[in-house]
């Protein structure tokens, strides 16, 4: 890395201004920062006072924020961790009160946008969907992504929104959607932790940027710390630009921009990132700022002190080189102000923010205080008319004794006064039933709304579609089913992608999009390296901007190393920010039967029960899928979309809509009549199934056989249910293993559809071996549920039901 690429030293270019505006300038920077620091120390305080339950601040990373902000600009993307307050307070997308509202878990988008009291403080977001699901103008507006907590999960999502820009600058057919882009001149900033960085997720990252050349800006907030664990520890050299050298460009190549700066140097950070982000907009290169000489002056967070790790000597270092102290002497020694001016300054900082956080507090906990006292009010009236009127007054003194109640509280002693007047019903306790009603509506809303967007564009208010054929049409293999269905999608919406590994040249593994590349381009369709986490994250961010990805994973097996990034990030988008963004990115891969352990995957137990806020398709045929996929790229919530691997080269029917007819999500499908048995699966496995049925039919059993399409959303208009009150018996056949997906399927058909009523035998599931299959025909045979082993389950049902008819096999 050339010697210029790092940068520790500069000065504040001024020509441009007087030196009164440049003094205003810098007092309302230091404002700012002084502001967010007031608001770190009064916001650890109330924590440990209890009036907040956990606290992680952004001190001692105030003055490299405050010159990161100002060169971000409209249509700009943030994707950060906890430690950015004082960046989102300089741009204005966020501000004191907001800040407060989070701390206090406030349940109200307009008191906390970013997540409406569902986030721990200092997680960030702007909203960028309104309450009817309708984008709106990114280019007019500083943007955020939505915050996690998992240190360096953000790094996928920021490799997407930064490969938007991109797209918007390379392709053409793109700019209808203005309301996105100006052009791709758009720069996505990151920041991470020093400790963060030898996460694999950043490492992944930060390759795939230098091959993709994307308007990636990482900034390193180095405090030489990871908790308690110092850098030699975690990073080779204990520096990570000076390792990551080999990434810098030279002539010729691809690669990075490096800057090395100190954090409480003012002079130096602005113009660092002045030069760095000028360079990222202007030539789409990644830069990486790494700021060192960092400070916490307050440790970690609330869980504990960092006087229990660092030395003395560290902490005398740490408080001579407090950012915010070295400024300030900057600024009195450059005359930007007097020593008495800044104390007046920092004075009124410190009055204003105190004054905003008693604000906060007191506009919720009159919120709270009001629901209290009508509890109280309500119990008490019903004590008045009861037989338990000590128990029921011993409630009330209860909740207003507490010290800081919440909402918990008032409900707490509502169900307990019902539970205590149980046995005498009056009209009373009718009226505090209906207050609870009202209530438990209300904290819905609050507490457990917006897993998925649900708005007009859901998929699942798609048109539905019959599918149609000509009465010639071909019988063709699965794939080019796909095929022409991914075909006729990308003529129709010029906002579709597509990448993956072997997806572009090749046209994948299975050839689903063969031939296509060369037809849309290779900005359309993408190969990319092996790395599954920032296949996702790349589309994650590209669907948060506007276009249409599909992003695929090879293998099932492989989603394994997607999962932080599909779980954390993804699936809980839409909850976290209580519907205020969306990523609507449909993630193709197949999976279940074809030969070995790591080709033969059907783990939908591990995805099921990570995944919620996606919805899972497993199509049995490529047929469905196309419909699956119709239906997924005209709505706005992300997917997962199981192609069954060894269904590529089976002969399917040509629709003559192919790019159409849609197969609606939750919809499950009756595809054997039958009167003796019910058996549930789905994907590779139910074809299996379906070979069941004759021989079963000569042993004089009728199975009514059950496909429900999708696991999430599951079978939404109870067929599975309505079934068993015809057949009484349950069957569940399912390639995943025993007690995973079939425990979930067991649960929503027998608890949720009322099921269990109608059995008249235990139901019975028929899955994998609890191991992995092992290579050869063979070993799926013995691995995973067989036609023998299908034929077998269904009669010993039969056999349990009534032996006489149906005596044992063996």
């Amino acid at each position: 890395m050339p010697e210029s690429a790092i940068n520790t030293t500069g000065q504040l270019t001024t020509a441009e201004l007087s030196f009164d505006d440049f003094k205003k300038i810098v007092i309302n920077d230091y404002r700012i920062g002084y502001e967010s620091r007031q608001a770190s120390l009064i916001g650890r305080r109330e924590v440990l006072t209890g009036k907040a339950k956990f606290g992680i601040f952004g001190d001692g990373k105030e003055v490299a924020q405050l010159a990161m902000a100002k060169v971000f600009k409209k249509g700009d993307w943030r994707a950060g961790y906890y430690r950015d307050q004082t960046f989102m307070f300089a741009t204005g997308m966020s501000n004191l009160h907001e800040f407060f509202a989070q701390l206090y878990a406030y349940p109200d988008i307009e008191k906390d946008p970013a997540s409406a009291g569902r986030q721990m403080n200092c997680h960030y977001a702007t909203r960028f969907v309104d309450a009817d699901g309708n984008w709106t103008n990114q280019a007019e507006s500083m943007n955020c992504s939505a915050d996690i907590s998992t240190t360096g999960g953000h790094m996928p999502r920021l490799l997407g929104l930064a490969y938007a820009s991109k797209l918007y600058r390379q392709n053409k057919q793109l700019e209808y959607l203005n309301n996105f882009s100006v052009k791709g001149n758009e720069v996505a900033f990151g920041t991470i932790g020093n400790g963060s960085t030898s996460e694999g997720l950043f490492f992944e990252t930060l390759n795939a940027a230098g091959v993709l050349q994307v308007p990636m800006a990482i900034s390193v907030w180095d405090d030489a710390y990871a908790i308690s664990v110092p850098a030699r520890l975690q990073t080779t050299k204990e520096d990570i630009s000076e390792i990551l050298k080999g990434f810098q460009r030279a002539p010729g190549t691809n690669g990075y921009e490096i800057f090395k700066v100190k954090g409480w140097d003012y002079v130096a950070l602005c113009e660092t990132y002045e030069r760095a982000i000028a360079v990222c907009r202007a030539e789409h290169v990644p830069v990486l700022i790494h700021v060192i000489e960092m400070t916490q002056p307050q440790g970690h967070s609330t869980s504990g002190s960092h006087e229990r790790y660092k030395s003395k000597e560290r902490l005398a270092w740490e408080d001579e080189h407090d950012c915010l102290l070295q400024m300030r002497k900057w600024m009195i020694a450059s005359a930007v102000a007097t020593e008495a001016e800044m104390d007046e300054m920092e004075a009124t900082a410190k009055k204003y923010v105190r004054e905003i956080q008693r604000q906060v507090w007191n506009e919720l906990s009159e919120e709270i205080a009001y629901e209290l006292n009508e509890a109280s009010r309500l119990i008490e009236q019903l004590a008045r008319e009861s037989q338990f009127q000590d128990e029921l007054l011993e409630v009330v003194t209860e909740l207003k004794e507490c010290i800081d109640p919440g909402r918990k509280d008032v409900v707490a002693a509502i169900r307990k006064a019902l539970r205590i007047t149980v046995k005498q019903p009056t009209s009373q306790r009718d009226v505090l039933i209906g207050w609870l009603a009202s209530e438990n509506v209300k904290n819905e809303i609050r507490f457990n709304s917006k897993l998925f967007g649900d708005t007009q564009y859901s998929p699942l208010r798609v048109p539905n579609v019959s599918v149609r054929y000509y009465e010639d049409s071909k019988y063709i293999d699965g794939r080019e089913v796909l095929n022409a269905c991914f075909d006729a999608n990308f003529e129709r919406d010029k906002s579709i992608v597509a990448f993956g590994e072997d997806v572009g040249a090749i046209g994948d593994v299975n050839q689903g999009f063969a031939g296509l590349q060369a037809k849309y381009g290779d900005l359309r369709l993408t190969d990319t390296g092996i790395r599954e986490a920032t296949i996702i994250g790349q589309g994650m961010g590209l669907a948060m901007r506007g276009l249409r990805p599909i992003a695929e994973i090879q293998y099932l097996d492989y989603l394994l190393y997607s999962i932080n990034v599909l779980s954390d990030d993804l699936a809980s988008l839409s909850y976290r920010t209580r519907g205020g963004q969306k990523a609507p990115l449909i993630v193709r891969t197949r999976g279940h039967r074809l030969e070995g352990i790591w080709h033969s995957g059907s783990p939908l137990g591990l995805i099921l029960n990570s995944m919620r806020g996606l919805h899972i398709c497993v199509p049995r045929d490529m047929t469905q899928a196309a419909g699956m996929y119709n239906v997924l790229l005209r709505g706005d919530e992300p997917a997962l979309v199981i192609e069954c691997l060894n269904g590529y080269r089976l002969k399917e029917r040509l629709p003559a809509n192919v790019g159409e007819y849609t197969v609606p999500l939750g919809k499950a499908e009756i595809l054997n009549q039958g009167t003796d048995i019910t058996v549930i699966s789905y994907g590779s496995t139910l074809r299996i199934v379906l070979e069941a049925v004759k021989e079963l039919e000569k042993l004089g059993i009728s199975i009514e056989v059950i496909d429900p399409q999708t696991l999430y959303p599951f079978d939404i208009d109870n067929v599975c249910g309505n079934s068993l009150k015809k057949t009484s018996k349950l069957l569940i056949v399912d390639e995943d293993l025993p007690g995973a997906a079939s425990a979930y399927i067991l649960q929503r058909v027998l608890e949720d559809q009322k099921g269990y009523y109608s059995l008249d035998v235990q139901p019975k599931t028929l899955t994998a071996k609890a191991h992995r299959p092992p290579y050869g025909s063979d070993g799926g045979y013995f691995s995973k549920p067989s036609l023998d082993d299908i034929i077998e389950a269904v009669y010993s049902l039969m056999n349990e039901t009534d032996p006489h008819k149906y005596p044992a096999i063996f």
